[in-house]
């Protein structure tokens, strides 16, 4: 074969290669040069833009700031480097392992497979997290409705037609799985395990306005009610305003929706048990349809944070109390969130601050403590309430029949 053949067969390949390299080194600059261009045309439309509003991923809704406190209140969640000099664990990973416990109800080992902590970090994380939650945030989302609050409720119960009403109340029960041995027998109630008893109000947008928690499950609704601070404000006189009129007389006393195992009491108006009446049937169906608000309240909590809707794996009573406020709080936060404030139900009345003069004589204050501990539990009270509710209700039904 010719030597001069090869030389010059070999010479082109080497240029086609070289050809071939220069290509794409170059389609290479150009489609770099590409995405400069856009990232600057990007930056570029960013600060130029005119300056939006955004309230949310719902129309209406607000984005609420919460200044994040929780590391700043507890260092436990500041990342620090252990004796190695290593960084351990951020504050991403434990507030995440927290959350996700909450929501989704894993086990604390289950944990590692997705933030990479240990069991036992992320029950310290948790326990740390509820403790720091409940005393950042207690005392705006777990708070006694304000003045405000009263004349927003008040408005809003006479317009689904129960003047005087604040919200509905009932007991939830929560399964105790890791319960004591010694105390099953107290914890466990008609289901046979143990329980814990959770006592909630709620009102129409699922904002759960009082929580007692921490009662053994064979207790029932009456005795958990006799031992819950619901009813403490008003007995000593220093509860916000609730003034209303039905059937043309005037009230100063709320109320809330309750089953038929609560006490007949003027604070609480219950259903009545087999109406045989019209008017009776009505109002038996409103109030147990207006008396759901607490059950769904209830629902709502438990799909959102399934730790309290299954067994309880802890052993501390202590531990399961934090860690259901703050599913409560957490819970109000996110209904606080996603009010359409644009609805008409959410209209706000405001109303001026109790004024309240301490009587000094101790035989007074206690004489007018019981005055109102009786006007509470007074039956009389509660059955002129109710009856009067019945032709208040009637009579609107009629009137928009007619």
């Amino acid at each position: 074969m010719n030597s001069n053949f090869i030389s010059s067969s070999s010479s082109s390949d080497e240029d086609g290669e070289n050809s071939h390299m220069i290509y794409t080194y170059n389609q290479f600059m150009q489609d770099m040069q590409r995405r400069i261009d856009n990232n600057m045309l990007i930056q570029y439309l960013r600060d130029h833009q005119s300056p939006q509003i955004y309230r949310g991923s719902v129309l209406g809704h607000i984005v609420i700031n919460r200044d994040r406190e929780v590391k700043e209140h507890d260092d436990y969640f500041v990342q620090r480097p252990d004796g190695t000099g290593r960084l351990g664990l951020s504050s991403l990973q434990k507030v995440t392992s927290a959350i996700r416990i909450l929501a989704y109800g894993v086990p604390a080992d289950a944990c590692d497979e997705y933030v990479k902590i240990n069991e036992s970090s992320a029950i310290k994380s948790l326990k740390r997290f509820c403790r720091a939650i409940i005393e950042v945030f207690s005392t705006q989302y777990l708070r006694s409705p304000t003045t405000n609050d009263i004349a927003r409720l008040l408005y809003i119960g006479e317009q689904r037609g129960f003047p005087g009403m604040l919200g509905s109340l009932d007991c939830m029960h929560w399964k105790w799985k890791n319960c004591p041995t010694g105390w099953s027998g107290s914890f466990s109630g008609r289901s046979g395990s143990p329980t814990i008893i959770l006592e909630a109000v709620a009102d129409y947008d699922l904002w759960i306005w009082h929580a007692s928690f921490g009662l053994p499950g064979n207790n029932n609704d009456i005795n958990v009610l006799d031992s819950s601070h619901l009813f403490y404000n008003l007995t000593q006189g220093i509860a916000p305003p609730a003034y209303y009129v039905i059937q043309g007389k005037e009230y100063n006393m709320s109320y809330y929706l309750a089953n038929g195992i609560y006490p007949k009491w003027s604070t609480i108006v219950q259903t009545i048990h087999e109406p045989r009446t019209p008017k009776t049937k009505y109002f038996a169906m409103r109030q147990e349809a207006c008396r759901k608000d607490v059950e769904r309240a209830f629902g709502v909590l438990q799909s959102r944070f399934s730790i309290v809707a299954g067994p309880a794996r802890y052993w501390d009573k202590e531990v399961l109390r934090d860690i259901m406020i703050t599913c409560i709080i957490l819970h109000n936060m996110i209904v606080e969130n996603e009010r359409d404030l644009s609805s008409p139900i959410e209209v706000a009345r405001h109303a001026p601050q109790p004024e309240v003069e301490m009587t000094t004589n101790e035989d007074v204050r206690f004489q007018e403590y019981l005055t109102r501990y009786a006007s509470i539990r007074n039956k009389n009270a509660h059955l002129e309430l109710r009856n009067a509710l019945v032709d208040h209700l009637w009579e609107n039904f009629s009137n928009t029949q007619s």
